[in-house]
């Protein structure tokens, strides 16, 4: 059974799945280069909570958690079924409420849509906690490394930058406070430096621009843990979208575990 790496992902705007962009691009081609896993745990930045829960649906409704967009977006389904032994075994592992009638927000369905479009590998959603700390979503991940031995995919999805308030439709010229915090989260991932990313809004001074509110961040933390205390972090995929949404995307190794590496760049980071 092969173990997959743990992978953050940025969603970008819902209408990702309906653009053509790099990163929609990117993420139609993830699935493939990872394979086939036997259960997905997504780590949604759209599902927040005050303490640590998971999906227990079997048969898990596509939650269209947002207003304003395209016809279009609202029909799409994915119809993916759901994982409740994977949802029994997460709450065993963190203590985390089972929700039985949670389904699947945006945050999984729009990359999951793109990565493994039959939709047919059983899911579960996990959640984020905006209250707690970026080092307690760390240890949330220490707890969840065991399902990668088990072929379970653990796919957070947030945003490596996400400000919305600058959020400008097409984009342009990437703000310096933006390119800014995207390099020194890849220099602090590839140099593996897990404690940086617990400190993340003191050692980065242009931490609370990138991200106004933290639920975006917080699925990177989650990832990371997932991997173990000696994570070794790739960079898949780089680039900035709409000005202020960072695309950015990792894949999560242990040296120990032997996780598939070299999955390789996808893209380069957008000027």
């Amino acid at each position: 059974m092969p173990v997959f790496p743990s992978v953050f992902v940025s969603h970008g705007a819902p209408t990702l799945v309906l653009e053509n962009s790099a990163g929609r691009d990117f993420l139609a081609t993830l699935g493939t280069r990872l394979g086939r896993p036997s259960a997905i745990l997504a780590v949604s930045a759209h599902w927040t909570t005050r303490v640590p829960a998971v999906s227990g649906a079997s048969r898990p409704e596509t939650v269209h958690d947002f207003h304003g967009f395209p016809d279009a977006l609202y029909r799409l389904r994915y119809p993916a079924p759901g994982a409740p032994a994977l949802a029994e075994r997460v709450a065993g592992l963190t203590g985390a409420v089972v929700d039985p009638t949670q389904g699947l927000d945006h945050g999984a369905w729009v990359p999951l849509m793109l990565m493994y479009p039959e939709a047919d590998i059983p899911v579960a959603q996990f959640a984020v906690q905006p209250g707690r700390s970026a080092a307690e979503h760390i240890a949330l991940g220490h707890r969840l490394a065991e399902l990668r031995q088990e072929g379970v995919l653990v796919l957070a999805s947030g945003g490596a930058v996400h400000n919305l308030r600058e959020f400008v439709y097409g984009g342009g010229r990437t703000a310096p406070w933006a390119s800014g915090f995207a390099d020194w989260l890849d220099a602090t991932l590839t140099a593996g430096d897990g404690d940086a990313v617990a400190d993340w809004l003191s050692r980065c001074p242009d931490a609370r621009r990138a991200h106004p509110t933290d639920e975006h961040f917080l699925p990177l933390p989650v990832a990371l843990g997932a991997a173990g205390e000696r994570f070794r972090a790739e960079r898949l995929h780089a680039g900035f979208e709409h000005g202020s949404l960072g695309m950015q995307a990792y894949a999560f190794t242990n040296p120990a575990d032997g996780a598939m590496e070299g999955l390789g760049q996808e893209a380069a980071p957008a000027a």
